[in-house]
């Protein structure tokens, strides 16, 4: 299978090849490049080093959050557009799951945490002796009341877990293990792989209706959720 998956849940974003279960090739962006300027030019490149075009290609992946509201809706028209174009399928993952699968093989769960802003976090926590198997789901909270959750020792990565080390550190002590720099960042390669672990299983999401997962109201929503209450 040739798979094309695309991140674009934080600041930065990257695009991924992967082919008959083999990374093919990765472009991983510069935080400070904005998505939407960019993220085609990075694709071509990608197709273009190995030798394709969008209609080579089997299937598509893409992050579908949390995380930042407009990134996510980049990813997401940029693939349905691509699906809708070619006729091939598309999977979906959770942009947390995918960034634990940094931290494969390990002994301690990992929560994977990202800096919601609004002084909260997007947050969950896996077991990834394999492609990472949820013990604590997708949410949004605040960083103290995430840590409650926390039993045991625990490896921290992501935006979230840099922002709030102190905190965790201040709460769990020799308990808090953070992973090291270059993890902090998700990959679309991790992507590929949880896009094509959702293919063999049958979880397709036609092209059609693909929506992001935001977990918590964006600010229009809210704005209209007070103007229903009368607020």
């Amino acid at each position: 299978m040739k798979l094309l998956a695309i991140d674009t849940s934080t600041s930065s974003s990257s695009v991924a090849l992967m082919e008959d279960g083999r990374l093919s090739a990765e472009w991983l962006a510069n935080p400070e490049t904005p998505h939407s300027s960019a993220l085609m030019q990075w694709l071509d490149l990608v197709l273009k080093s190995a030798g394709l075009s969008p209609d080579d290609l089997d299937a598509f992946g893409v992050t579908l959050g949390p995380g930042s509201f407009t990134g996510l809706r980049v990813g997401i028209a940029i693939v349905k557009g691509l699906a809708l174009a070619t006729g091939k399928p598309v999977a979906g993952y959770s942009s947390l799951a995918m960034l634990a699968m940094n931290i494969p093989c390990a002994a301690h769960p990992v929560c994977a945490m990202l800096d919601a802003r609004k002084k909260e976090v997007y947050a969950a926590v896996y077991r990834c002796d394999g492609l990472p198997r949820s013990v604590v789901d997708d949410c949004v909270t605040t960083p103290a009341a995430f840590l409650e959750l926390i039993r045991e020792p625990t490896i921290f990565v992501g935006s979230g877990a840099l922002r709030y080390r102190e905190l965790i550190e201040d709460r769990l002590g020799d308990g808090a293990i953070f992973a090291p720099a270059s993890c902090h960042v998700p990959r679309a390669s991790s992507g590929a792989l949880l896009a094509a672990h959702a293919f063999s299983r049958g979880d397709i999401i036609p092209a059609g209706v693909i929506v992001p997962v935001y977990i918590r109201p964006s600010e229009a929503e809210i704005a209209r959720m007070k103007r229903e209450a009368g607020e």
